[in-house]
This record gives structure tokens, C-alpha cells and sequence, in this order.
């Protein structure tokens, strides 16, 4: 059992203590005090209370002389921001560590809190600060009984997990908020200089991509994103990230649409995949959140719709197996090491957010090593000759047959397809993602 050894007081000044400024410019950077209730924080709270079945679940940011509640579940009606009392939240952001009170009436720093005081009654509090990627400590994803009790180091770190993706969407939203505000700056006075334009999509679509793949044991992983039109934001994404375990969530995918209502969107799956996968093993679940999610969020006439396959990667002996799930999105390209080129395409699969009930399953295959697999959206198939052909499924996998690029590892295999797109003067009418995991030979 872990817990925090922050003193709930210093005689300091919560303002006047080190750091404390530059902690509160990254609170305003973020521009998220009194924003209107959102369903992404509202989801991790509701997700935090169901995880560790308690009756309050809080997300909260700690402002100069208040906290305020971003996300809240059980607490009483109305109840959005309380002063900055040490013992609770307000210490809670001090030493960076999960902080914990099993016992809120007896534990000293917390005796005299409001919350435990008077309504509703907290007896026990944990906590996992949301630290940002300058280390400034933002708020805290809390969790409330009424009742003592104790929690253990592996639940522990499932709160971090939460913070964590709490902290992956403020930097999602921070980074969507000043491209989007430039792009509206700038398109104004713009119009007809196409360089620009073009430079302010590209900002933009970084930020919706991971800056760089994680490096996992035993695995050779690569990644490449080429846009079809230079001033328009595209609608692939990828991501690949660790669940802990020794297990290791990846996805790739493709959203209706062009523009900033595609970002819009691809911001939003992205977040919900990661969110999802942190606490569900299973993939075809989390394709049934991210649709959930979709459903709920269209408006109007407006098409909220993707295309996605969502895998796990556990390792497995000298390799890895893969279980995957799809909607409606082309097939995984296994490639063995023999040559042999085999579709994995998970018996039904329909689009993400359209239907209340989509028929999804899952595949499980095992990679071996010299073994690689192959997502990719479908800018690739869809390539078009100068003669007016496209590429295909068939001639894809054709090709990879012949080549057999994933003895060149991950790379390798981009590196093939780039060439082979050249080779065929094609061009890409569409996005193209690529995503790439290959088991490098003994």
C-alpha cells in the first residue's frame, strides 16, 4: 500500500511557495477553468468511480485560492469549485506522488477539511496528480468514499493511468485550440497564398499524430503519414502506446471528412481509443466505446463517422501475438517471413458510428520472428496510375509477396511501398497512413 508523506501544510502561502507561479501560468495556458462541462473529463470520472466502485469521482484543476471541479460524480447538486484547503486536493498536487488518506476523520492533515467536516462526508481520498510535460502539476483525478479503506499499488497506478489521459487531452485540446486559432487568423488574410496555407495544415496535422513511436522490446515499429492535398488537414491517424503489463495498444483509422471537423474527430477517436484500452482488454470493446462515443457526439447533418482496427500486442515466447478488431477498414497485411502474404480482416467489422449495434469479432494471429504486419489506410489501394488503375488490395499484396520488405524491418517495408509508388507514378487521391511492426530475425 502506498501513500503520500506531503505535510498538509508549510506555513507557506500556497501562492508564495517555489514554483507556484509558473504552475499557476500553466493552469491558465491551458485555458480550462470554468469551461462548460465536457463528456471526455466526465467520462474519466464516471469511469474512475466505476473502477474502483466509490461513490465520488472527481477531475479537478487547483486554481490560486480555489479548486475547481472540471468533472465530478456523486458529489452533491451544484458543487463546481471549493476553496483551496490543505489536505485534500490542494495537497495532493505538492510532491507529484499518488496521495492518499485512508482514514480522512483521524488522519490529521485532512480532519478539519469542508469535505469531510460537513456534507458528503469523506472518509477516504485518493488522488493522482495531472502533471503536464513541464512537470507543473495542474490538478488531480481523485477518487472519495464514505467510508475507510485502503488501496493498493497496482490501483494506484490504474489512477495515474486516468490523469494521464486527462493530462493527453489537454495537450490535444491546448495544441487543437492554437492551430485552429491561427488557421482562423490567417485564412482571412491568406486566401490566395497556398504556401502558407499549406505550412499552417501541416502544424495542425502534427499535432493530431503521435511526434514519435515508442520504442517497445523486441519489436521494430515505424510509421508514415503522406497528405494527399498540402492545404487541407487529413483524416488518418495512428498511434501506438503501452498499457503496462508488457502489453501495447495500437490502432490506425480514417475519419469522414477534410478540414478542422476531421481534426475535430480525430482528436476525439484518438483520445477515446487510448482511454478505453487503458482498462478494457478486449479490442472489440474498445471499438464498441469509441462508436458509443461517435453516436452521442453526432449533430445535425454533420457525419461523424471512421473507419479503425484496433489491435493488442502481448509478447508471446521469441514473438508476439496480436488479437484485432476492425471497422470497417481494410485489411491488416500479415507478412510472413516465408513470403506468404495473409489478410486479416475480422469477419464483419462495419463503420464506427453509424449504427447503435454494429457486428464486430476479433482475430488472434501469432507474429513470429522475421514475421511483419502492415496497416494502412485506404490512400494506398486506392492510388491511381496515369493510365487511371488504382493500385489494389490484390496488387498490394502481390507485390509485398514478391519483395518480402520486412527482412528490412519496419522501415524497410515504408521504404518499399514509397518506392513502389514512385515506380508507378502513382498518385495519392487520398491520405495515406502507414503503420508498420515487424519481429526483427533471432
Amino acid at each position: 500500500m502506498a501513500s503520500s508523506s506531503a505535510t498538509a501544510s508549510s506555513g507557506t502561502a500556497p501562492t508564495d511557495r517555489p514554483g507556484e507561479r509558473a504552475r499557476l501560468a500553466a493552469v491558465r495556458r491551458y485555458a480550462i477553468l470554468d469551461t462548460p462541462a465536457d463528456g471526455a473529463f466526465d467520462r474519466v470520472a464516471g469511469l474512475a468511480a466505476r473502477i474502483f466502485d466509490v461513490p465520488m469521482a472527481s477531475v479537478t484543476i487547483v486554481d490560486r485560492d480555489r479548486i475547481w471541479f472540471k468533472a465530478q460524480q456523486g458529489l452533491p447538486p451544484g458543487v463546481s469549485e471549493i476553496a483551496r484547503e490543505p489536505g485534500l486536493c490542494a495537497s495532493a498536487i505538492l510532491d507529484g506522488r499518488p496521495y492518499v488518506v485512508t482514514d480522512a476523520r483521524r488522519d490529521p492533515r485532512t480532519a478539519t477539511h469542508s469535505l469531510v467536516r460537513g456534507g458528503p462526508g469523506v472518509r477516504f481520498y485518493a488522488a493522482a496528480p495531472i502533471t503536464g510535460s513541464g512537470g507543473h502539476r495542474l490538478g488531480t483525478v481523485n477518487i472519495m468514499d464514505t467510508r475507510p479503506r485502503r488501496i493498493g499499488d497496482r490501483e494506484l497506478a490504474t489512477l495515474a493511468d486516468l490523469a494521464a489521459v486527462v493530462m493527453d487531452e489537454l495537450e490535444l485540446r491546448l495544441s487543437a485550440m492554437r492551430t485552429l486559432r491561427v488557421e482562423r487568423d490567417m485564412r482571412i488574410r491568406v486566401e490566395t497564398e497556398r504556401a502558407r496555407l499549406a505550412h499552417l495544415a501541416s502544424v495542425l496535422q502534427r499535432t493530431l499524430l503521435p511526434p514519435a513511436l515508442p520504442r517497445v522490446p523486441g519489436l521494430d515499429v515505424a510509421a508514415h503519414y503522406e497528405i494527399a492535398s498540402a492545404d487541407q488537414v487529413g483524416g488518418d491517424f495512428y498511434d501506438l502506446f503501452p498499457l503496462g503489463g508488457r502489453r501495447w495498444g495500437f490502432f490506425l483509422g480514417d475519419v469522414c471528412g477534410k478540414g478542422p471537423e476531421a481534426a475535430a474527430l480525430t482528436s476525439l477517436a484518438r483520445y477515446t481509443l487510448r482511454s478505453a484500452a487503458v482498462h478494457n482488454p478486449d479490442p472489440v470493446a474498445v471499438l464498441r466505446i469509441l462508436n458509443t462515443v461517435l453516436l452521442h457526439e453526432e449533430q445535425g447533418d454533420d457525419p461523424r463517422y471512421c473507419t479503425v482496427l484496433f489491435g493488442l500486442l502481448a509478447p508471446d515466447g521469441d514473438g508476439f501475438t496480436v488479437t484485432l478488431a476492425g471497422g470497417g477498414h481494410p485489411p491488416a497485411l500479415l507478412l510472413r517471413r516465408e513470403g506468404a502474404v495473409e489478410p486479416l480482416h475480422p469477419p464483419g467489422g462495419q463503420l464506427i458510428g453509424v449504427l447503435p449495434d454494429p457486428h464486430m469479432a476479433r482475430i488472434t494471429v501469432r507474429m513470429r520472428p522475421g514475421d511483419g504486419l502492415l496497416l494502412h489506410s485506404d490512400g494506398l489501394t486506392e492510388a491511381r496510375t496515369p493510365g487511371g488503375g488504382m493500385l489494389g488490395e490484390e496488387g498490394l499484396r502481390e507485390h509485398l509477396a514478391v519483395s518480402r520488405p520486412a527482412a528490412a524491418g519496419a522501415d524497410g517495408v515504408l521504404t518499399d511501398l514509397r518506392k513502389l509508388l514512385v515506380g508507378l507514378d502513382a498518385r495519392l487521391w487520398d491520405d495515406t497512413a502507414l503503420l508498420a511492426l515487424v519481429v526483427p530475425r533471432a
